[in-house]
């Protein structure tokens, strides 16, 4: 079953950081939904725009703005993060140039931090916002405490976090002593933090996650491993 953690709501920009945007040298964007919700502003209007360069930090990033007939100048190949971002070579010497980056409030600094130290000026555009739904958990409990639930997915911490918020303390228990598939090492080291203890790490595709819980159910994995093997913020649960 799906269970929702986390509400996608759009921000409004002030002007100013638009035209910031159109004129810099490189548009950054961060996930799907922040090329979504750009879209809207930006469709139409990139002939106004001083030619920036365009990167995307993932596969399914940068698909999005292709089918939005954008193109994509950098994008990772392997790393589907901000380090295999800043790991390419476009990205390297850009001391004095302007980076935008799309993204949601209160992203992630470590992108900024370096671009920052790599010389260039970093201006954040952030076009939504992620918040907690208003959301009955009444389903779900029923199902964790029948113990109809033998699995589970997470896409972020942000996330893992709701989920636990959303639920009563007995079926945050019954929770933690599931498996759950993450889809970083820093989700992981989190999830640890807050107290699961079988926790695989998978690649960020819903491939690769199905997969990984293929291996579970199938028994081909030992349920203690560091397997480096979806995508927004929805809550999976796999019974």
């Amino acid at each position: 079953m799906r269970f929702p953690t986390i509400e996608i709501v759009e921000t409004n920009p002030q002007q100013h950081l638009w035209q910031a945007a159109f004129a810099s040298d490189w548009l950054i964007f961060t996930s799907t939904n922040a090329v979504d919700f750009a879209i809207k502003t930006f469709s139409g209007k990139m002939s106004e725009l001083n030619k920036p360069r365009i990167a995307a930090i993932g596969q399914s990033t940068a698909m999005v703005l292709h089918n939005a007939n954008w193109s994509v100048d950098c994008v990772p190949m392997n790393n589907f993060n901000s380090e295999g971002l800043l790991a390419e070579e476009e990205l390297q010497n850009i001391a004095g140039k302007t980076c935008t980056i799309v993204r949601g409030v209160g992203g992630l600094e470590k992108l900024s931090e370096t671009l920052r130290s790599r010389g260039a000026r970093v201006i954040y555009l952030e076009v939504y916002q992620r918040r907690k739904p208003d959301v009955d958990a009444k389903e779900l409990i029923e199902k964790l405490t029948s113990l109809k639930i033998h699995a589970v997915t997470i896409t972020s911490g942000e996330a893992l976090h709701n989920l636990l918020a959303m639920l009563d303390k007995q079926s945050v228990i019954l929770l933690r002593a599931l498996p759950l598939v993450v889809v970083s090492e820093r989700i992981k080291q989190m999830a640890e933090q807050l107290g699961f203890k079988w926790i695989e790490v998978s690649k960020p595709a819903d491939s690769a996650i199905l997969e990984t819980l293929k291996m579970l159910f199938n028994g081909e994995n030992s349920g203690r491993s560091n397997r480096t093997t979806t995508r927004n913020s929805s809550f999976q649960l796999g019974s």
